[in-house]
């Protein structure tokens, strides 16, 4: 190779470095993550204070697989994400396997966990520059061994912007729906230097995959009046028809398409579904073909308590049963998974700040239409992971 070869090759090596330096010191929240698969005692459950927001997978072969995120004293730019394990059907659960955690002021929140419909587990987060940088983004790595303890993860990329909490919808089509919203509210606890406010894309945003995730593409988005973090999450109807439902600031809002997700109606309050305001609630379709909705039902009609779970054989024009998983003060952010007998697995978590732990329940569709247990299946207030650090010096 001749001089002046080996001299441009410098060049652009040189180049390509600092612009990659300049672009991660400009816009650090774009910058991908290095994962901590061996994390240390600083991430110990005696150090976190604050710890929630959990999702929940199972394997083909009966692995389970638990996210949430933490760390610092509440949501902000400490907060990290965490992966476990259970090779028991969750009675006993690994230590921390992995951590997300971008350095300086980028946290990784909001993490969701979903099989896909070849066998492939995703692991999705946000990443935010302060508490709400005004664009966040949706980061994934994925494995093709769940089935493992201990697999191998893709690198980290990055699929789109906003925030992402429940998991994608797979369609009669083939198509890949993944909910990803940008909040309605400016940026936030960030400094201004980093706020990427995203007026035209503000609203419940669809991303769609065709290529069984391989890539990833802007369909469609709604806003629903009042929607409050928006959280929505995507259900097929039996006619092939779309049911968008969002969180809002009186409980559930809701549109619908009937064009693959393209174009939504004018949003709406849901007119079948009531719930206390600004909290996550959870619905899946089941096996058996009926929805599966978990919300909280308290007596005051505003607190996160009294979680529980109701049954539709009507596609979400009624709701039956009522079973209670957890009436405790503080129960929140149900995600849930069926097995292939019919058991139902619900992760929540309990008093962030205070008890701070992540829960499980089972139960199953006899349990929830009798409105008690009634399977050798049920339980509740199962320990996933428990955080016992204080806020107080010591």
């Amino acid at each position: 190779m001749c001089r002046w070869s080996l001299v441009r090759i410098f060049l652009i090596v040189a180049i390509t470095g600092c612009h990659l330096q300049a672009h991660a010191q400009i816009d650090p929240s774009l910058v991908p993550v290095e994962i901590d698969q061996e994390p240390g005692s600083e991430y110990a459950n005696d150090k976190r204070i604050f710890q929630g927001i959990p999702g929940i997978e199972r394997a083909r072969n009966g692995r389970l697989w638990a996210t949430w995120y933490g760390g610092g004293e509440g949501e902000g730019p400490d907060n990290y994400v965490m992966l476990v394990t259970s090779g028991d059907d969750g009675k006993t659960w690994t230590d921390l396997q992995l951590v997300i955690d971008p350095p300086g002021d980028v946290r990784a929140y909001d993490p969701a966990l979903w099989m896909d419909p070849t066998g492939k587990l995703w692991l999705f987060w946000a990443q935010s520059h302060g508490l709400w940088d005004g664009r966040a983004g949706v980061w994934t790595m994925t494995t093709d061994h769940p089935e493992s303890s201990n697999p191998q993860w893709s690198p980290p990329r990055r699929l789109a912007n906003g925030i992402m909490m429940n998991k994608p919808t797979v369609l009669t089509n083939g198509d890949w729906l993944l909910p990803a919203a940008i909040w309605d509210f400016p940026p936030k606890r960030t400094d201004k230097t980093y706020q990427r406010p995203l007026e035209t894309e503000n609203g419940s945003n669809v991303i769609v995959s065709r290529d069984e995730g391989k890539t990833w593409n802007f369909l469609g988005r709604s806003r629903v009046p009042e929607r409050s973090c928006d959280e929505h999450l995507i259900v097929e109807k039996k006619d092939e028809s779309l049911w968008k439902l969002v969180r809002t600031k009186y409980g559930v809002g809701e549109t619908f398409s009937t064009d693959g997700g393209s174009t939504w109606t004018e949003g709406r309050k849901s007119e079948t579904i009531s719930h206390i305001p600004h909290a996550r609630f959870f619905i899946r379709r089941l096996n058996s073909g009926k929805l599966l909705l978990v919300k909280h039902d308290p007596p005051d009609g505003k607190s996160r308590s009294h979680l529980k779970a109701f049954l539709s054989e009507d596609d979400g024009e009624t709701w039956g049963g009522g079973l209670m998983i957890d009436d405790r003060k503080g129960v929140s952010y149900p995600d849930g998974i069926e097995d292939e007998t019919g058991v139902i697995y619900l992760i929540y978590d309990f008093d962030r700040k205070g008890e701070k732990t992540i829960n499980m329940a089972n139960f199953t569709e006899e349990d929830i239409l009798a409105g008690k247990p009634v399977s050798e299946s049920f339980q509740t207030r199962v320990v996933i992971n428990q955080a016992t650090g204080s806020s107080e010096a010591p």
